[in-house]
C-alpha cells in the first residue's frame, strides 16, 4: 500500500494530462528568448495579474530574491514579518546575495498582519537612520498554518511602505479561499513571485511578476544566479497545464484540510476555525514521536517547530487516502 504523503503540497507527481503536455511542449532556446512556450506562460501569468511582464525561473526563492533585489540596492531595508519564508527558509538569501538589510517586525503570531504595528516599523528617512525601502508580505502564509492575508489589510499596509513585495507562492490558495481575485492582488504589489510546484502540482517552477524594465533586470541577475535555462518550455508546459486544469480543485485541498482539522480537534491539537487552505498545524509535545509513529503506519507529515506537526493536502490525495490518514493520526495522538 502505498504511504499517504501529507508532508507538503510539492510532494506532488504530474498528472498523465500535464506529462502529455510536457512531452508535446514546443521549445526553445530560453537564454536567447526563443523558447515560445516559457514566452506563453509568462505573458500568461503577468496578464492574470494586471502585470506588464513576468519571468519564469527554477525556483520560488530565486523569484523572491529576484523581485527583491530590483526594489532595493545592498544596505536598503526590507521590512518583513518574523516568519517569513524569506528570512526563515531561504538561507539568509536576502544579506548574502543582496546585501539587504532585514528588519522583521515581532509579536504577532505567524501569519497575522497587524498593519499598526508594521507602520509603527516603518523608518522614514532622517539624520543617521536607515529608512525602510520595501515591505514583503506571504500569502498564504506558511508557517502561519495557510493562513490568508485579509484584503482590507494589504490595502492598508501598501498605502503606509513605499514599495510592497508579495511572496504569493501560495497566492492560488488564496484567491480561492478569499475570493479575491489575481489583478485585484496584483495591483496592490510592485512585485510578486508565485509558484507552479505548491498546490498545482507542477514539478518545477516559479514566476516573478512586474514592470517590464524590473523583469528585464531580474532576467540580467537570474543569468548571474546561474537560472538561465535552455528548452525551458517542457517545464513551462507543465505549468500551463497546471494553470488550466489544477486551480479550481484547490477548494477540495482545503475542504480536505478542514476534514482532517475536524477530526482531530478531539485531541486538543488544532483549532479547525484556524484552517483557512490546505495546511493543518497540530500542536502535540513531542513531534519527532507522532510523525515516526505515523511513517510506521504509512502516513508521512513533517515536524515543523518544537511542539508542531505540519500536514498539508494535496492534488494527490484523494478522500480515501484522507481518511486513512485520519484513522492513522488518530491512533497515534490518542496513543
Amino acid at each position: 500500500m502505498k504511504p499517504v504523503d501529507l508532508r507538503s503540497d510539492t510532494v506532488t507527481r504530474p498528472t498523465d494530462g500535464m506529462r502529455k503536455a510536457i512531452a508535446e511542449a514546443e521549445v526553445g532556446d530560453d537564454v536567447y528568448g526563443e523558447d515560445p512556450t516559457v514566452a506563453a506562460l509568462e505573458a500568461e501569468v503577468a496578464e492574470l495579474f494586471g502585470h506588464e511582464a513576468a519571468l519564469f525561473v527554477p525556483s520560488g526563492t530565486m523569484a523572491n530574491q529576484l523581485a527583491l533585489t530590483t526594489l532595493l540596492q545592498p544596505g536598503n531595508e526590507l521590512l518583513c514579518d518574523a516568519d517569513a519564508h524569506i528570512v526563515t527558509y531561504e538561507a539568509g538569501a536576502a544579506a548574502a546575495v543582496g546585501g539587504i538589510s532585514t528588519r522583521t517586525v515581532v509579536g504577532s503570531p505567524a501569519g497575522a498582519l497587524d498593519v499598526d504595528a508594521w507602520l509603527a516599523q516603518v523608518r522614514r528617512p532622517g539624520y543617521h537612520a536607515l529608512p525602510t525601502t520595501a515591505a514583503a508580505v506571504e500569502n498564504t502564509h506558511n508557517r502561519g498554518g495557510g493562513s490568508v492575508l485579509p484584503y482590507d489589510d494589504l490595502v492598508r499596509l501598501r498605502a503606509g511602505v513605499p514599495a510592497l513585495h508579495c511572496d504569493g507562492a501560495r497566492i492560488w490558495n488564496a484567491s480561492v479561499a478569499s475570493g479575491v481575485t489575481y489583478r485585484e492582488y496584483g495591483a496592490l504589489f510592485d512585485t510578486l513571485s508565485v509558484c507552479l510546484s505548491k498546490g498545482l502540482g507542477a514539478p518545477v517552477g516559479s514566476l516573478m511578476i512586474s514592470t517590464a524594465e524590473r523583469i528585464e533586470r531580474a532576467r540580467l541577475r537570474r543569468q548571474q544566479l546561474g537560472g538561465g535555462m535552455r528548452q525551458a518550455g517542457v517545464l513551462a508546459a507543465a505549468g500551463r497545464y497546471a494553470l488550466a486544469h489544477h486551480v479550481e480543485r484547490l477548494a477540495d485541498d482545503h475542504a480536505r484540510a478542514s476534514r482532517l482539522a475536524a477530526a482531530l480537534a478531539e485531541f486538543d491539537v488544532v483549532d479547525p476555525s484556524t484552517v483557512q487552505t490546505n495546511l493543518v498545524l497540530l500542536t502535540v509535545s513531542d513531534p519527532g514521536a507522532v510523525v515516526r509513529a505515523a511513517a510506521e503506519q504509512g502516513v508521512r507529515v513533517g515536524v515543523f517547530g518544537p511542539q508542531t506537526v505540519r500536514a498539508m493536502t494535496h492534488l494527490d490525495l484523494d478522500d480515501e487516502d484522507l481518511d486513512r490518514a485520519i484513522v492513522v493520526l488518530s491512533s497515534v495522538l490518542r496513543g
